[in-house]
């Protein structure tokens, strides 16, 4: 289903959040940037971007901000990423309410959802010991176990999706992105030396660019209920077979493992089926790539 309206957008402060305000906006939406603080951007030849200042962890102000622009759909992508670089409650707390206040605004609007959750709600990324799955590659449908404030967060977040699905029949999608990625700074391939850094997620990685199209085909897809999409590239990004590198970081190969040559160990089989989505990006053509948003 093609379609543009208009669009509320959490976290656009930030790196990624930027790069989904600038996609939506070329795609024609018209995109209303929420936080805390107004983004001091360039806003030359993007016209149908505006923005508003709410404190999200307060449910008067979400269910204000949300009800005034009574958008189309509702993508959430505020959240205090780690909790090595913040306290766990801090973590946990802020990413949960706001994602309630947000969500819950979003379902008594009528609006479609996209948020942010993550690869980490399998709980393998922030593990203390690294762990293989119970198979290979993982999907939607495996367990979620994770041991962190971060990908607990995730798992609660998702819960709430399909509880504001359940009662306000919205379509919302949890949107389980790798690691992402941004043209000419591909900081996985910092990493390849160091097989440890990058074990949690078995490698994978994916571009801003693929993130911002698989969020915009979650927000114009014909589904109902909550949906978790895995969003990755297709391939790794050691250049190495996932056979050898498993054998050398764990010591086994997984009996269960389904994977071929370079491939990604995560399946977006299902993005692909349900959204129409595929990653067009990978560290091979895009790690030099120079491409520039507004300042």
């Amino acid at each position: 289903m093609s379609m543009t309206g208009t669009v509320l957008l959490t976290g656009s402060l930030d790196q990624t959040g930027r790069w989904l305000a600038v996609h939506l906006a070329e795609q024609g939406w018209d995109v209303t940037c929420v936080g805390l603080s107004r983004a001091e951007w360039n806003l030359e030849g993007y016209r149908n971007l505006s923005f508003r200042s709410a404190d999200l962890t307060e449910q008067v102000e979400a269910s204000e901000v949300v009800s005034t622009e009574n958008p189309d759909a509702v993508v959430h992508w505020t959240a205090r990423p780690s909790p090595e670089r913040h306290a766990g409650m801090r973590v946990f707390e802020n990413n949960v309410i706001s994602v309630y206040n947000v969500l819950t605004a979003a379902g008594r609007a009528g609006a479609r959802v996209a948020w942010a959750s993550s690869e980490s709600a399998f709980g393998f990324p922030l593990a203390d010991k690294p762990s293989l799955p119970e198979y290979l590659p993982l999907d939607e449908e495996h367990p979620l176990r994770p041991e962190d404030p971060y990908g607990t967060s995730k798992v609660v977040g998702e819960e709430i999706g399909a509880m504001v699905a359940r009662r306000h029949g919205v379509p919302v999608a949890s949107i389980r992105a790798s690691w992402i990625q941004f043209p000419g700074e591909y900081d996985c391939l910092d990493a390849r030396n160091d097989l440890a850094t990058g074990a949690g997620n078995f490698w994978s990685y994916v571009d801003i660019r693929d993130v911002a199209t698989a969020t915009e085909d979650a927000i114009t897809a014909d589904f109902g209920g909550h949906q978790p999409f895995l969003v990755s590239a297709e391939d790794n990004y050691l250049d190495s077979p996932i056979e050898d590198v498993l054998s050398e970081f764990f010591g086994e190969v997984p009996d269960s493992c389904r994977i071929t040559g370079s491939d990604s160990a995560l399946s977006t089989e299902k993005a692909r089926s349900m959204l129409g989505w595929e990653p067009a990006y990978s560290w091979r053509d895009s790690e030099d790539d120079d491409v520039s948003i507004f300042a």
